[in-house]
């Protein structure tokens, strides 16, 4: 079997949905509809384009990983013979590091001076600085919000001035005296929630020093984290942990129907300012895409275009569109689609991540747990940066 390249995995998709397209053109009844067998023969075509993409999404995952385990575990020679070496402090030294790693094979039985140095209040250990900016590339890879937001460390609660008011010009005569505006701010408020995760390590896998326990501990902690924050971060209620981007963005298109219309994506698109379509992008659920892809504009082109270059997004109507497993599906009353610069979407990180043994409570059945601790928030500083369609009707009360 070929083994195919991710530029030609995309260069299929593409052909596929050209395909696609044309049977989908050419198999419409008079009233726009297709057949229960052209529409069986669609759905399979459109679910061969979606595996290809879930494929793509595969392979660049493997390369990202393939190139960070290519990294080399070793620090090169950089001094000259007999000199001295510059000896790193804290959590970036290779003694605090070889030490954490150690501590967490002898379920912190041998603990070393130099981790007292990154004790936290808490009674966990700070991650040395290699672990973190691990940590911290992975859950960039996994939450799609910290790809499109602002990232910021914080050291405190941060204050973020807004503009509540804006200057206007007026026109004077020669001679005549200026106008004032009085210019007001509001404040957009960073705290900091703090989020946790926990898994169990067998006593055997401790001891096992020819296993990858920190590659396995971080990827872990990462999918964990990262799953739990982009869901905040697109739908939460700023109640013990971060506003979602959906929550706090204006509304700007709510549907005509209980469906989405190509017409109102383009509406929703005019609704953002024009100095925020600039780096304006989509957010949407799988779901609600894969109904997006067979929609057309007025002049009978497609909304939606794959990418056909490795890395690039896939684009509607021009403009980038990501994904999230948590933007609500297609429902009454629900938000569907998010248009705008997510780029003012701010997260705090606060401070640093500490992982903690549990050592007592999975003893019993000879498992160690760990937990890894970290404190962050997120808010969207200009709600008109960020454009929400809704759609019709009122949301179903699942509580």
């Amino acid at each position: 079997m070929k083994n195919f390249t991710i530029n030609e995995l995309r260069e299929n998709r593409a052909k596929s949905w050209e395909a696609a397209k044309a049977f989908l053109d050419s198999h419409r009844t008079e009233n726009g509809m297709l057949s229960a067998e052209d529409s069986a023969v669609y759905d399979r075509m459109e679910a061969e384009i979606i595996a290809l993409g879930k494929e793509i999404e595969r392979m660049e995952r493997s390369a990202a990983l393939e190139a960070e385990l290519s990294r080399p575990v070793g620090s090169p020679l950089t001094n000259i013979p007999g000199s001295a070496i510059d000896t790193k402090t804290g959590r970036a030294s290779d003694a605090y590091k070889h030490s954490f790693l150690t501590a967490l094979r002898s379920n912190f039985r041998q603990v070393s001076n130099v981790l007292t140095e990154g004790t936290d209040t808490s009674g966990g250990y700070l991650v040395p600085d290699e672990y973190d900016e691990r940590l911290i590339e992975k859950l960039d890879a996994e939450n799609v919000m910290r790809s499109l937001g602002t990232v910021i460390q914080t050291s405190g609660e941060r204050k973020i001035n807004v503009a509540a008011s804006k200057p206007a010009a007026s026109w004077i005569e020669e001679g005549g005296e200026l106008v004032f505006s009085d210019l007001q701010f509001s404040q957009i408020i960073l705290d900091a929630y703090k989020l946790s995760v926990a898994v169990k390590v067998s006593e055997e896998l401790l001891a096992d020093h020819s296993y990858d326990l920190e590659g396995w501990l971080i990827n872990s902690f990462s999918r964990a984290l990262a799953n739990s924050e982009e869901e905040a971060m697109v739908i939460g209620d700023g109640i013990s942990k971060p506003t979602g981007i959906l929550t706090s963005g204006e509304v700007g298109i709510t549907t005509a129907g209980n469906k989405i219309e190509a017409d109102e994506i383009i509406d929703l698109i005019y609704k953002l300012k024009r100095p925020y379509r600039t780096n304006a992008v989509f957010l949407t659920a799988d779901s609600t895409l894969a109904a997006i892809r067979k929609l057309k504009d007025s002049t009978g082109q497609y909304l939606w275009q794959p990418a056909l270059t490795a890395s690039e997004p896939d684009c509607l109507l021009g403009y980038p569109v990501y994904t999230s497993a948590f933007v609500p599906a297609v429902a009454a009353g629900k938000p569907v689609l998010a248009f705008g610069d997510m780029s003012y979407y701010n997260i705090g990180d606060r401070g640093v991540r500490s992982f903690a043994a549990l050592h007592e409570l999975y003893a019993g059945v000879g498992q160690v747990a760990f937990v890894c601790k970290e404190r962050v928030d997120g808010k969207l500083v200009l709600p008109e940066a960020v454009q929400i369609m809704k759609m019709k009707g009122t949301a179903a009360n699942n509580g």
